[in-house]
Formats: structure tokens, C-alpha cells, sequence
């Protein structure tokens, strides 16, 4: 993907926001905005059109939470959400994730963690900090009981190639490294991401991987 990527970063610290920006522009891509609260995101995604936000979580006015389901259900936008946070908290990663979060960062990332998150979100792909990841999720697959009214009663239809996708996308392995492990092409590893997404009902990778715990699929 070209480095030229446009990123809005939003923050309500201006160090924390002109921090972003020099870590952004050094990697080469265009640091088109800045927002100091969550509806200052929402509007300027309308009006810049950036591939990936930097959304923190807690700032006045509205949240980045709310800016963040916001956001993603505009039809007419196709940023994604990149949460970045200072906070470990698995409220709000669920939150994230729920409001349709591709991304979820602590803040105490290294600047090359930040620069590989913003370009695994803007090529479609989702992650999550590797601090989280793990603990986080096998909680809320604890939390989940199958009722008889939730979508855990009947579990999609998966090919044996794709639940090992899935289980790989649930170790929040990217599509290279899911090729490799199983031994077949990236393209090949696109399409079945496709198709489980298709069959789970999930609108990106990140949601897949919840709804895979929450259906006991890995």
C-alpha cells in the first residue's frame, strides 16, 4: 500500500496530538487533521475523507466511542477506526470493538507499533495490542452463554481451510503470516477472510474474531 496514507488524529492533549504527528509524517504518511473532541472527529472525517482515524477514548463533548460508531456507520465513509488509548481496560476494548473499532492501541505503544497499526487498519485488516489481545478475549468468550434467541444457536458453516483462518485471525495473525503458517498464497488467504466474514455476519475482521468466541467457533 503507498505510504501516502491520510490520517486524522484525534486527541484532546495537543502534545499528544503534535506527538502523533511528528511519529506519522516521519513514516511518510499525511496527517490531514486534527480533533480535540469527539465531535470535532466526526466532522472533520466528513469533510477531510482520511483512511484512518487515531481515536482516543476519552475526550469532552462526545467520546471517541461514540465518534467511532458514528463514524463507522456513515455509509459514505471508509476510514477506519484506530483506537489509541492510555487505558487497559476491557470495558473499553469491548466498546471499541462494538462500535466497530478496527483497531485498539495503549498509548505506551512505540512509535513503529503505531505506524504498523495505522497501515494493518488502512489496509482492512484488524488489531489489536498484544497486551489485550489474549486476555481480554478469552474473558468475553467466558462471559458468553449460547441462548436459544442469540446466534449462537446456530453456528455458520465454515470449510476446514477457513475455521484455520479463523484461528489464526483470532491469534490476530496478519494475512502474510496466515499464508505462511498454512502453507498457500496471501490472495487465497483474502478470499477465505471474505468468505468468513460472509458466513459470520461480521462487517471486518476485529468483529469476526468476537463472534467467533461468542459462538465457540475457536
Amino acid at each position: 500500500m503507498s505510504e501516502s496514507l491520510r490520517v486524522l488524529v484525534a486527541d484532546d492533549h495537543s502534545m499528544m496530538r503534535a506527538g502523533f504527528r511528528v511519529i506519522l509524517e516521519a513514516a511518510g504518511f499525511e496527517v490531514v487533521g486534527e480533533a480535540a473532541t469527539g465531535a470535532e472527529a466526526v466532522t472533520l472525517t466528513k469533510a477531510l475523507r482520511p483512511d484512518v482515524i487515531c481515536m482516543d477514548v476519552q475526550m469532552p463533548d462526545m467520546d471517541g466511542l461514540v465518534a467511532t460508531a458514528q463514524i463507522v456507520s456513515d455509509p459514505d465513509v471508509s476510514a477506519g477506526v484506530l483506537v489509541v488509548t492510555t487505558f487497559d481496560r476491557d470495558d473499553y476494548l469491548f466498546a471499541a470493538l462494538e462500535a466497530g473499532a478496527s483497531g485498539f492501541l495503549l498509548k505506551n505503544a512505540g512509535p513503529e507499533e503505531l505506524i504498523n497499526a495505522v497501515r494493518v487498519v488502512a489496509a482492512g485488516d484488524a488489531l489489536l495490542a498484544p497486551e489485550v489481545t489474549r486476555r481480554v478475549i478469552a474473558r468475553f468468550a467466558g462471559a458468553q452463554k449460547p441462548t436459544p434467541s442469540s446466534d449462537t444457536a446456530t453456528p455458520p458453516s465454515l470449510t476446514e481451510r477457513e475455521r484455520d483462518v479463523l484461528t489464526l485471525l483470532a491469534d490476530a495473525r496478519s494475512n502474510a503470516e496466515i499464508a505462511a503458517r498454512l502453507f498457500i498464497g496471501e490472495q487465497t488467504v483474502k478470499t477465505h477472510v471474505s468468505n468468513v466474514l460472509q458466513k459470520l455476519g461480521a462487517r471486518d475482521r476485529a468483529h469476526a474474531i468476537v463472534l467467533a468466541y461468542r459462538r465457540g467457533l475457536v
